[in-house]
């Protein structure tokens, strides 16, 4: 099986509670709030290591906050490196609105980082041994990161022959596909962004997307596309894949999780397409779940089942949730 490591620059505490109803100008008492690791990267990581894969994950670390991710990492089994930083490792918090079932998400900013720290982490992974197959770097960019931290991480993972797995957006996404990457992973609204002008249908996505292949940005994209699934893009092929119906509690993580089963399909030989088939299983498990928790392991592989024979299982309303997968 190849290796994987993941970085994440910017990593967090993910806090997430329930009230009543959410409402101004008065005291809302919460439920015991849960605790998470988060950031790209580590939830990247925690979902690999929960579906039977090897994973090292390189991150950040800072203060009190930093030392709570190390303690949260390990009690979860998750074999990590911090890299130690001056400032406090940032803190998110999700609440959901239990009237309405609204969730809330308040998302810091993260400390900044100096120079010398953000230089160290880019060393630190580039120089890990035994050496990586994938790198999957994941996530913002925190406040004194120069936008060109991934590209100068895909220069060298190209030169070092490291696959590396991009899940970003903006300057950063931009940035990096100008040196050219294994694997881009962004929704819709990134792509058009990355590209500079809106889509109008999956058509005009499915070409553009080519050029951008064709062009050398990357090797392969896979957009997420929600509830209709995901669409897989290579020099060779388009093609849309189906996402199971299932039941939504919370979608904070489905992303990454979807990264996670992409990234350890291909490390354990799976085709791409196989690959984007485990992490449609393992984003659509980790929305079923409350808050910030993750994917659950009998959830992805009965996900996963249903898609590799073609039918997807029944969603609450009892349509059997079967889409079309489009050829090229």
């Amino acid at each position: 099986m190849s290796t994987v490591s993941t970085l994440t620059i910017n990593p967090s505490i993910d806090i997430s509670t329930a009230v009543g109803e959410v409402a101004p100008d008065r005291k809302l008492r919460c439920e015991r709030p849960r605790l998470d690791p988060g950031g790209g990267g580590i939830n990247v990581a925690r979902v690999i290591h929960r579906l039977g894969g090897a994973c090292l994950a390189f991150h950040a670390a800072g203060g009190h906050t930093g030392r709570l991710l190390c303690d949260l990492l390990e009690a979860e089994g998750v074999v990590h490196r911090p890299i130690e930083i001056e400032g406090n490792t940032r803190e998110d918090v999700t609440v959901t609105d239990r009237a309405r079932g609204h969730q809330y998400r308040f998302v810091m900013p993260g400390p900044r980082l100096a120079e010398g720290e953000w230089r160290r982490c880019l060393e630190v992974v580039l120089n890990a041994t035994p050496s990586p197959d994938y790198i999957v770097a994941s996530g913002s960019l925190p406040e004194g990161v120069p936008s060109d931290f991934y590209a100068r991480l895909a220069r060298e993972a190209r030169t070092r022959r490291f696959r590396l797995v991009l899940d970003t957006s903006g300057e950063a996404l931009r940035a990096a596909a100008a040196e050219r990457v294994y694997l881009v992973k962004p929704n819709r609204r990134e792509v058009e962004q990355l590209l500079g002008r809106p889509l109008s249908d999956e058509s005009e996505l499915r070409q553009a997307l080519r050029q951008f292949v064709h062009d050398g940005h990357a090797e392969a994209v896979v957009v997420s596309l929600g509830a209709e699934g995901a669409l897989l893009v290579t020099s060779a092929t388009a093609e849309r894949l189906p996402a199971p119906k299932v039941p939504v509690e919370s979608r904070i993580g489905a992303g990454d999780s979807m990264v996670a089963g992409i990234v350890l399909a291909l490390a354990r030989g799976n085709s791409l397409r196989q690959a984007v088939l485990l992490g449609l299983a393992a984003g659509s498990a980790t929305v079923m779940t409350p808050g910030t928790e993750l994917c659950r392991t009998a959830d992805v592989a009965r996900l996963q089942g249903a898609l590799s024979g073609g039918h997807v299982p029944a969603g609450p309303d009892g349509d059997d949730g079967c889409l079309p997968t489009l050829g090229p």
